[in-house]
């Protein structure tokens, strides 16, 4: 899916979330990035955990393996509006069962090159549907792995994955998601 991005907004927030303007996505991530709405999504299915690794492309740490994708709603977008969205973006298909797990899950992380990420960002569990088509410019890699053993990663080695992804583990605690299995007929 191709998309044109030459309107691609995100809100600004005041410090206790209230909107208060909107920035161009592409520019907004600098030194001194000021607070915005974003999602992240972890994709769950059979107790795994799709993680993907941040291409090596990206503004802000690249490479890193991190949670399943990442986003910003637009002006007037619901934030599960745009983790569909997102989920068409960077991975090239559907989601289903979407659920906020972290509604009120925030932080700020300054990458190696200084550039900062200063996020009001609740996080989303769901299931993915269809085929995974990872878009190039935004995955590198994927991989389907049990949920126990990353959260022991993050534990573990935190440094090996985005300071969001590893600060949502320690969030969600030892039991992160219940997502109900699909029934069989």
């Amino acid at each position: 899916m191709t998309e044109d991005l030459a309107e691609d907004l995100v809100v600004l927030v005041e410090p206790d979330g209230t909107p208060c303007g909107t920035a161009d996505r592409t520019s907004v991530h600098t030194t001194s990035t000021p607070l915005h709405f974003a999602f992240s999504c972890h994709l769950v299915e059979a107790g795994r955990l799709l993680m993907t690794r941040r291409a090596l492309t990206k503004k802000t740490w690249p490479g890193v393996w991190t949670n399943s994708y990442c986003g910003h709603p637009r002006p007037g977008e619901t934030a599960v509006d745009a983790v569909h969205r997102y989920a068409q973006r960077e991975l090239g298909l559907d989601v289903t069962d979407v659920r906020c797990v972290l509604p009120d899950f925030r932080y700020r992380a300054v990458d190696a090159s200084g550039v900062v990420e200063n996020e009001v960002c609740p996080v989303f569990v769901a299931r993915p549907t269809g085929p995974l088509r990872p878009n190039p410019d935004e995955v590198m890699d994927v991989a389907w792995t049990d949920v126990d053993d990353v959260w022991s990663a993050a534990r573990r080695t935190p440094w090996l994955l985005s300071p969001w992804f590893v600060d949502q583990v320690h969030a969600l605690g030892a039991h992160p998601y219940r997502v109900p299995e699909r029934e069989t007929t």
